[in-house]
């Protein structure tokens, strides 16, 4: 089995990947064999259908596709607004997105059904994959977007992901269409993860609205690695390569969108990249001048 990473920042991180991709491809011994990138998923900065993080992306969309599309990876619309409304949907910029990345390979993170059933009519080459900020914690909801036919991959709350006895009990097909978020930082506690995710749509559809006040105890730190690695939810790499590739999952994504580009290639090297080979990956990157990483 392999394992297929879907990557944070495709119009956040365009500098970190256009230097990351050709060390992938020329230097490929590297990395772990048994993983792959899966796609790259982001938005625009001022993309109304845009959801989970607000504000970030600025690379102009043709590049970005030139890109993916020059190492074939697949590219990921973060399209999880969730309150997407019908006058929405005409939106000139978004609908552009669409037109210049849709083909096969590519795909759409959504929440919204409406905004499904428009894309699905208007731009039919996308596959669907099903947003986290719909927070699946209760598992038979999950299981039941397993079973909805218009999503290739469901990401489940983070809190589902040590649910062992019912998550091995899936059949292959619906193994096959868990997408698990593996390095989350939010308090396993928290309640309002739902109306932060909300919050952030309504800022992307410009509308005025206070911040939301996130009341975990240590929000005032900001996301830290070493502290998502202590979280109950945390998948590693070890559990990834011990627990859930022998039981049938593959596909694993990646958080960091709002974060630095530092901090991604520290996601990079944790999950893909050889402990022996890693300097050498940091060296590639740091002394590339195209990289800012400050």
């Amino acid at each position: 089995m392999k394992a297929y990473y879907h990557l944070p920042g495709l119009f956040e991180f365009y500098e970190l990947y256009k230097v990351f991709l050709p060390l992938y491809r020329k230097y490929r011994e590297y990395f772990y064999d048994f993983c792959e990138i899966g796609s790259v998923y982001g938005a625009p900065a001022d993309c109304i259908w845009g959801g989970g993080r607000v504000g970030f992306g600025e690379e102009d969309e043709r590049n970005v596709a030139a890109l993916m599309k020059e190492y074939d990876i697949s590219a990921r619309l973060t399209f999880s607004n969730s309150l997407i409304r019908k006058e929405h949907l005409a939106d000139k910029k978004c609908n552009r997105l669409c037109a210049l990345f849709e083909n096969e390979r590519n795909g759409i993170i959504i929440y919204s059904d409406l905004l499904l059933e428009y894309i699905k009519k208007h731009f039919s080459g996308f596959y669907f994959v099903s947003s986290t900020t719909k927070v699946l914690t209760d598992f038979s909801d999950f299981e039941d977007e397993l079973k909805r036919k218009e999503f290739r991959y469901v990401v489940p709350d983070f809190r589902l992901n040590k649910d062992f006895d019912r998550l091995f009990d899936l059949p292959d097909n619906l193994k096959n269409k868990v997408e698990f978020l593996c390095n989350e930082c939010c308090n396993f506690a928290c309640s309002d993860r739902k109306a932060c995710y909300e919050n952030v749509s309504r800022k992307s559809l410009g509308e005025d609205c206070e911040d939301h006040i996130c009341t975990s105890p240590y929000a005032f730190i900001g996301y830290r690695f070493s502290d998502a690695m202590k979280n109950p939810g945390f998948i590693g790499l070890k559990d990834i390569e011990d627990v859930y590739m022998p039981n049938g999952f593959s596909n694993f994504k990646i958080e960091g969108r709002s974060l630095g580009s530092a901090m991604v290639l520290e996601f990079l090297l944790y999950y893909m990249t050889k402990p022996e080979h890693r300097i050498k990956v940091r060296e590639e990157i740091y002394l590339d001048s195209s990289l800012d990483l400050f």
